[in-house]
């Protein structure tokens, strides 16, 4: 599942036209790359999450060498929210879940799904990243690789922790429980991160996927350049 229904407002005038994912990077959109290292990794099958200009990622994928499912989240009001929208799609199976602005290599893809399949008695799996202050993500607390804390954009300085959520996630059906109950965070919007908090909260078991080398979070125009030369 590919997360792709922002506008990208921190992009600024480079998302007037185009949803933040169909920004080039390297003469393709970001969220072909994405895609790419998808199949590379050995996934078949994507629901694409569209929403701010949706009909150009359905129009440009069209013919795209993977079986592509596209759904609207009518309403932006968060990455759970967007989440929901996968559970038919899904069914009881597991799967992997990303966003259409997120760049890693494809080993990660699979190292994630693999994580998930090697623990039984794990809910989810969350990539993360190291970093010097999370406050631009989501900061995550873990003991011997199992996650204890999860905190959404906290303020800047605040955290204790330099993992930081890598935008990457594997989760078993019983996320979309927690979905269906999780109230909307300060900001209004229904995220993620507190789903997962839900699942800690109740005992479940939730695993860190550590992420080396090369990641970017494409989330303003400076970070296009930077996005290329990790592409090359």
């Amino acid at each position: 599942m590919v997360l792709a229904a922002g506008r990208g407002t921190r992009m600024k005038h480079l998302t007037d036209d185009r949803p933040k994912p169909m920004l080039p990077i390297a003469g393709k959109p970001m969220l072909e790359h994405v895609l790419d290292r998808l199949r590379e990794a050995g996934f078949t099958e994507v629901l694409v999450v569209t929403g701010y200009r949706g009909e150009m990622i359905e129009n440009h994928f069209r013919s795209y060498p993977m079986k592509l499912t596209c759904r609207v989240q009518a309403t932006l009001d968060g990455t759970g929210g967007a989440t929901r929208l996968a559970q038919a799609f899904v069914g009881g199976d597991e799967f992997l879940l990303t966003f259409g602005d997120i760049m890693v290599d494809a080993r990660h893809y699979a190292g994630i799904a693999e994580r998930l399949e090697s623990d039984p008695r794990a809910e989810a799996v969350a990539g993360v990243k190291w970093v010097d202050d999370p406050w631009q993500g989501a900061a995550v607390y873990e003991k011997e690789g199992v996650v204890t804390k999860m905190i959404e954009k906290p303020p800047k300085g605040s955290s204790s922790t330099h993992w930081n959520s890598a935008g990457l996630y594997a989760f078993r059906a019983s996320i979309f429980d927690e979905l269906a109950t999780i109230p909307k965070s300060p900001r209004g919007e229904y995220e993620l991160p507190t789903a997962v908090e839900q699942i800690l909260a109740r005992g479940g078991r939730v695993r860190i996927y550590a992420i080396d080398g090369a990641w970017r979070d494409v989330g303003r125009p400076e970070d296009l350049p930077a996005a290329e030369k990790l592409i090359s």
